[in-house]
């Protein structure tokens, strides 16, 4: 299967929610129960255009249909760790790369996509933009869906979050750390 990298654009944006939609309903069923899953969307799982602002976020085209974006997923040089544009704990100030983690924000793939390396694909693009811009260690805030895969790819588990959902759930968010 062969994929391309991009940066994100204004323009994904309506093609951005539909595939982060597909994705959490459709691969983090397992993980989360659909009030969780409803709760999330478009707060603590969701897409957060600043990162497209800072160009810090890309999507991933299949070559072979297309272009369609079926990948998505960025890192980030602000306090955010996780959550869209109306998430909650917004941190916008920047980082300091010489003492703070980078944050990997955002990851999804289309349930279609799943299991071919893509997650994994876009993970390594965020981590090697990040270490360019100067971090040498990264953070996340993982659903328990993705834990699996960062743990594979050398990130820890440094804690675990029971976020509040506006809909009076809660999710559960394990934050990840790792050292480029």
């Amino acid at each position: 299967m062969a994929f391309t990298i991009r940066e994100a654009t204004a323009d994904d944006i309506p093609a951005l929610h539909l595939l982060i939609a597909l994705s959490v309903r459709g691969l983090q069923k397992d993980d989360y129960s659909p009030a969780q899953i409803e709760g999330a969307l478009g707060h603590t799982l969701g897409l957060d255009t600043q990162l497209i602002e800072d160009r810090t976020y890309f999507v991933a085209e299949a070559v072979e249909d297309g272009g369609m974006i079926v990948g998505c997923g960025g890192w980030s040089n602000r306090k955010t760790l996780f959550g869209s544009d109306h998430g909650p704990n917004r941190l916008n100030a920047f980082l300091d790369p010489a003492t703070d983690a980078a944050k990997i924000r955002a990851i999804f793939v289309h349930p279609q996509w799943a299991r071919k390396g893509l997650g994994t694909m876009i993970l390594k693009h965020c981590e090697e933009a990040a270490q360019k811009a100067g971090f040498s260690k990264l953070e996340m805030g993982s659903t328990l869906t993705g834990v699996p895969l960062y743990s594979l790819k050398g990130y820890v588990a440094t804690e675990r979050v029971e976020v509040p959902l506006p809909n009076g759930e809660t999710l559960p968010v394990v934050r990840m750390a790792k050292e480029l």
